[in-house]
């Protein structure tokens, strides 16, 4: 029962409780950088990862080494990566598709090497270029490199709730996945929302599928907000038992290879409703909103994010400065 806790998914769902500690895994640097299609400088990089450490997330996924011919914005990765002012309890990790991006991840300060399989047959294709049984073959020489070099492993499903190709994905898909993960000897598991099809019902069937089949497996949940429930769905899973959220700042990403895709849910945003639904996260919001409004600048375009515009809930504004009702 102690990996159970460690996942914050139980067969019996313990819904996390109010006054409850929440891992926040800031993805913007690689999940929303990646589909800029102006290069954004590497200084500019680091100093939004280290505000986001500034601000106190203590997991930033920084970026993924894979080819720049399929992703140039991420072609600085060990650069970006080398100039980070990290503190003993902040955790970085990366996306790496195959050995050769373990090859270069294994020598910079990467924790954590995140590997990443569709569970859709066409958008496996769209993103990987392989199937998905071709890209699962792939990562049994990416975890020992991984371990080798003492780093650990994240094993990443995408399309998880949905995709754009072809509607429903199947629960078995996602799954059989799953066990292949753990058969590695991973014992951490995201679920991505790639495109943001992800609602309630989903939600609650697919943890329910992957608390019978792998309940060791710690659990995080990756929402995008496309139709905009992407924080009713982080209700429903803290109401499922998961404690762990992967989000962006100001609401950036998407995915380059899959139709429809836009931001993640926000991580301003999210702190706000976690913090007032009374839960822990650690995060001090006003830097946060700092650095959502500093990364709006650096994009060149206004981004998503609520509460960088609004403010928190008990902001205050000079009534002097609003024009009174007239009659």
């Amino acid at each position: 029962m102690v990996e159970l806790a460690k996942a914050g998914v139980s067969p019996s769902v313990s819904p996390v409780v109010p006054g409850a500690r929440i891992e926040i895994c800031e993805v913007g640097p690689r999940d929303g950088f990646q589909i800029e299609k102006r290069q954004i400088p590497t200084d500019d990089k680091i100093a939004v990862v280290n505000g986001l450490i500034d601000a106190g997330i203590k997991k930033i996924q920084v970026t993924s080494f894979v080819s720049p011919r399929a992703v140039p914005q991420l072609v600085d990765a060990e650069e970006v990566l080398s100039g980070i002012e990290r503190g003993p309890d902040v955790t970085l990790t990366a996306l790496v598709p195959n050995t050769r991006g373990a090859e270069r991840a294994a020598r910079t300060q990467v924790d954590i090497m995140g590997l990443f399989c569709s569970a859709s047959e066409t958008h496996s294709r769209k993103n990987v270029n392989a199937s998905i049984d071709d890209t699962l073959q792939r990562f049994p020489p990416v975890v020992e490199i991984a371990r080798a070099a003492g780093k650990r492993v994240q094993g990443g499903i995408a399309t998880v709730f949905g995709c754009p190709f072809e509607g429903e994905v199947p629960t078995d898909s996602v799954v059989r996945i799953a066990r292949f993960y753990r058969d590695l000897g991973i014992e951490d598991l995201n679920l991505g929302d790639t495109t943001g099809m992800a609602t309630p019902k989903t939600v609650r069937a697919v943890l329910a599928a992957l608390r019978e089949a792998v309940p060791e497996m710690a659990v995080t949940l990756h929402f995008h907000n496309t139709r905009g429930i992407g924080l009713a769905n982080v209700m429903v899973g803290l109401a499922e038992g998961v404690t762990r959220y992967d989000s962006s700042i100001g609401g950036l990403g998407g995915c380059p290879f899959a139709a429809g895709a836009t931001g993640n849910i926000c991580t301003e945003d999210l702190v706000y409703l976690l913090e007032e639904s009374g839960y822990q996260t650690g995060v001090d919001l006003e830097k946060v909103i700092a650095v959502a409004q500093k990364t709006e600048a650096v994009i060149g375009r206004e981004l998503p994010g609520q509460i960088m515009k609004a403010g928190s809930r008990l902001r205050r504004f000079d009534s002097d400065a609003v024009a009174t009702a007239a009659g």
